[in-house]
């Protein structure tokens, strides 16, 4: 990152929002997030309200690459993405894909806490069903098995011809257990949490523990940085959001835009999990696809979409922790 911009600079534009979701997603109904613009545009900071000062400093240095540092040419005008399926019933299913607009590819939640097998496979059945035989069908269980579950559920799930399976387990060594005992299956694996939380997150391509990195523009600390992590790993990339606001969006957008390959739909459309945005028009999906560019905040909807004022200071005693933190370690 270059220099860091005084913590005045970022508050001076600094807007907090909380944006309802069409269903309850990670455990909550609201997304609160932190908006700010530096000379480069507006740019997002939102890591989930759980997660520690340390890790969420890379979310801002992502947000500050984006809003200060000029971004890497754009190698394509469109990106495709696929529709995101929460751990919902599988009667709810046709609802939630008919938000997204001409997508061909699927990511169902697997492994939801206070499920069972049998709720993934009806919920996974339903996709299919829904998306019919050419339809793309990927599962994200976001680290929720060990390798015994996750290999009983492949074998459970594979007749829905899954394109790969997300974060099965939580560790590098478990992943690769896994890969080996299914290897016959034909189901590629995708390192998530394995790369975005991980103290070096290319332990697990050299590992060999994954076939595919899933890659997140603010977790990672920015554009620049994911692109690097992306070369040195060799692997192919899928770019992904972590339920976003519009703005933050575009920063994924911008860093698919500008891999050199990218094999597969990405899992940008998560406008599509709201019911509000801070952008007019929203960056939703159309024709399966979003549009490259920059997003900048409608003023009526930060007006309307404002997080109560004890969440702003909140957000804004956050983002002064966190600033200490990247100006500690310059």
């Amino acid at each position: 990152m270059n220099a860091l911009p005084p913590l005045a600079d970022l508050r001076a534009t600094a807007r907090v929002v909380s944006l309802p979701l069409a269903t309850r997603f990670r455990g909550v109904d609201h997304r609160e997030a932190l908006l700010f613009e530096g000379p480069e545009g507006w740019t997002e900071f939102s890591p989930f309200v759980e997660y520690d000062d340390v890790e969420a400093s890379a979310w801002l240095a992502g947000a500050i690459d984006f809003g200060w540092r000029p971004q890497p040419a754009a190698l394509r005008e469109i990106v495709p993405v696929n529709a995101t399926v929460p751990a919902v019933p599988g009667s709810d299913v046709p609802a939630v894909l008919a938000r997204y607009d001409g997508c061909r590819t699927a990511k169902v939640k697997v492994a939801e806490r206070g499920q069972t097998l049998a709720d993934d496979v009806a919920r996974v059945r339903a996709v299919r069903e829904t998306m019919g035989a050419e339809g793309r069908v990927r599962l994200d269980a976001n680290g929720g098995w060990n390798v015994d579950e996750a290999e009983h559920a492949v074998h459970a799930l594979a007749e829905f011809d899954l394109e790969y399976l997300e974060q099965p387990c939580a560790s590098v060594d478990e992943l690769a257990q896994l890969r080996e005992r299914i290897a016959d299956w034909g189901i590629p694996i995708a390192a998530d949490e394995s790369v975005r939380k991980a103290t070096d997150p290319l332990a697990v391509a050299r590992a060999g523990a994954a076939d595919i990195l899933v890659v997140k523009a603010q977790p990672l600390g920015g554009i620049h940085r994911a692109l690097e992590i992306v070369a040195e790993a060799g692997l192919p990339a899928v770019v992904s959001s972590a339920l976003d606001t519009s703005i933050g969006l575009s920063m994924g957008v911008a860093l698919a835009a500008s891999l050199p390959d990218l094999p597969f739909d990405c899992g940008l459309g998560t406008a599509s999990l709201f019911t509000a945005d801070v952008a007019r028009p929203s960056l939703r999906p159309a024709g399966g696809a979003l549009a490259v560019g920059r997003v900048s905040p409608d003023a009526a909807l930060l007006d309307r979409h404002a997080a109560a004022p004890e969440r702003r200071e909140w957000w804004l005693v956050r983002l002064e922790r966190c600033h200490a933190l990247l100006a500690a370690g310059e």
